[in-house]
């Protein structure tokens, strides 16, 4: 096999490594937070969130579970 084609398949399969351990990770986040409309882009959650529209206890803890989420993602673990 030439290398670009062995780039190539490398690359998609990279891709679908990381897809498959986002949809891990954003369903191991939805079954901590059974009551959240997630969406599928977690960035989205934070950046549509409203402060104060929950307790703030409730808050804290679903901020940082989902930034912890967003950065699993990006780490790739």
């Amino acid at each position: 096999m030439r290398a670009p084609q062995l780039a190539a398949r490398h690359r998609a399969a990279a891709r679908g490594e990381r897809t498959a351990l986002a949809d891990r990770v954003h369903g191991e986040l939805a079954a901590e937070l059974p009551d959240e409309d997630l969406g599928q882009d977690l960035d989205d959650c934070l950046d549509t969130y409203v402060l104060g529209s929950k307790p703030r206890c409730e808050e804290v803890e679903y901020l940082e579970l989902v930034q912890e989420a967003i950065d699993r993602i990006e780490r790739g673990r």
